[in-house]
């Protein structure tokens, strides 16, 4: 009786242990099973240099989304991100979408400025106002040539 029950806590407590690393996996790789729901809108810019899969959108400073693709798009050699966004955030038509740098030399984002009008984005729409990277070696490298 007595072996049989320490081999039933030791199996409970395996249990417990396979449940919580299981969890862990999922919460620290940012996986969604279950939970919030999100719409898809792609943006155009000339350049998305160091802006990355898994990056962040903002919206006033908060977090909304996050960026879910990046691809060359042929026919206009512009950069399109598709841009997942929390499905709560209500963004309209006139949106102003930029690629912006977390601090000097920080990851880089997507910032959402909002606009004014009535028409609101549905799944898959094209936010068609964007502002591309700042590109510091290029700034740097007019300064220092003598192209400012």
């Amino acid at each position: 009786m007595n072996k049989a029950s320490i081999e039933i806590a030791v199996g409970i407590f395996v249990f417990i242990g396979i449940l919580c690393v299981g969890y862990l996996t999922l919460k620290l790789g940012k996986m969604e099973i279950i939970g919030e729901r999100h719409y898809f809108l792609n943006a155009r810019f000339e350049s998305v240099s160091g802006l990355k899969v898994g990056s962040r959108v903002e919206l006033a400073g908060v977090p909304v989304g996050k960026v879910e693709a990046i691809r060359l798009e042929h026919e206009r050699l512009t950069a399109e991100v598709r841009l997942k966004i929390q499905a709560q955030v209500e963004l309209t038509d006139d949106v102003i979408a930029s690629v912006k740098t977390a601090g000097l030399i920080g990851d880089k984002y997507i910032k959402l400025s909002p606009g004014g009008s009535d028409l609101v984005l549905q799944d898959g729409d094209i936010i068609t106002e964007t502002e591309s990277a700042l590109d510091l070696e290029e700034v740097i490298s007019k300064y220092v040539f003598g192209g400012l």
